[in-house]
């Protein structure tokens, strides 16, 4: 039986030499270490032998197991290191090859828009501020000088949270903030979102985009408030754009204004766009009304300022003749890989 089995071992570890690949060598396995292999076998024969020649013959058998299964998992690994290595190779990267072009994304028209304003505004001296878009009832409405009671509430519908808490309805909340902890001269624009319950359509959303400009020093007047904007204006929609004021009301300010600029379709000749009447109104205007400067705590015998509101969506529509709102919004690659 020891002869048998040493002569096994050397046929196994032969047989393990020879294999080629990993099922050639999972034969050998099989045919050697399986519940019905050659080694196994031999194991059953040893019942046959006397109980002093039992361990000895079980220690040599166990031993030519190890010896083969030793073998067995080197050949798996050269395999497997075989294999790894080959695959490597075949994915080797030729880094000489020229690489496939990155697709660049670009700014969103609303972002265009805003970016061009913050550079007018901020060559015109601006800061730009930002505000909460969660509000208290006081900051967008009572310092604003629009009490619980006031008619102008009804012209706004408000998204409210809480009792005293909403989304702000314009960016104009960030204004009286800025009133409260800096002294003048101020001389700031407030870029933001706003919300209104608004039902959407072709020109309203319940949510969009104000820009709020504010100027507080002394001696501030109307003429000032004229020259800034015309200025805009101008930077906007060209040098050869016309601005007319209009007598308006505003709670916050006193006297108000509405701003138009001759319409960009028809240049003034009256179209579709501008309802036959040559001009677009943009936003609104006025001189700060005391009550608000008192608020903050401004003397308003002594300092005086003018606000306006842009409404950046309109503004975004109106010069890149955009017919529908609802495009801005969306996310349609279509629409926005022409800016």
């Amino acid at each position: 039986m020891k002869e048998k089995l040493q002569s096994l071992k050397s046929e196994a570890l032969a047989a393990v030499a020879a294999a080629t690949d990993e099922k050639l060598l999972d034969e050998v396995r099989v045919k050697y270490l399986g519940k019905k292999g050659e080694l196994t076998a031999i194991l059953k024969q040893m019942g046959s032998l006397s109980p002093e020649e039992r361990p000895i013959m079980g220690q040599l058998v166990n031993q030519a197991k190890a010896e083969l299964e030793e073998a067995i998992s080197v050949a798996q690994n050269g395999f497997k290191t075989k294999a790894a290595e080959a695959k490597l190779k075949a994915e080797t990267l030729d880094i000489t090859m020229p690489s496939t072009p990155a697709k660049k994304g670009g700014l969103h028209p609303l972002n265009i828009v805003l970016n061009d304003m913050i550079d007018i505004f901020q060559s015109m001296g601006f800061d730009v501020v930002d505000g909460p878009e969660v509000e208290t009832d006081y900051y967008n409405f009572e310092a604003l000088n629009v009490p619980q009671d006031h008619p102008a509430r009804d012209m706004q519908d408000t998204f409210y949270l809480a009792e005293n808490l909403l989304l702000r309805t314009q960016t104009s909340a960030a204004q009286i903030r800025t009133m409260e902890t800096r002294k003048p001269p101020i001389k700031i624009i407030c870029p933001g979102r706003v919300y209104r319950a608004d039902e959407v359509d072709a020109t309203h959303s319940p949510v969009f985009h104000q820009i709020e400009g504010l100027v507080v020093d002394k001696n501030i007047t109307m003429c000032d408030l004229k020259g800034v904007l015309e200025q805009f204006a101008h930077e906007i929609y060209g040098k050869e754009t016309e601005v007319k004021f209009r007598p308006s009301f505003f709670p916050f300010t006193e006297p108000s204004v509405e701003v138009d600029v001759t319409c960009s379709e028809c240049r003034g000749k009256g179209c579709r766009v501008c309802k036959g009447s040559g001009w677009i109104e943009i936003l609104g205007a006025g001189m700060v009304h005391p009550r608000v400067l008192k608020a903050c705590g401004i003397d308003p015998e002594e300092y005086s300022g003018f606000a306006f509101g842009i409404g950046l969506d309109r503004l975004t529509t109106t010069r890149y003749k955009v017919s529908d709102i609802r495009l801005l919004f969306e996310n349609d690659l279509r629409f926005l890989k022409q800016f």
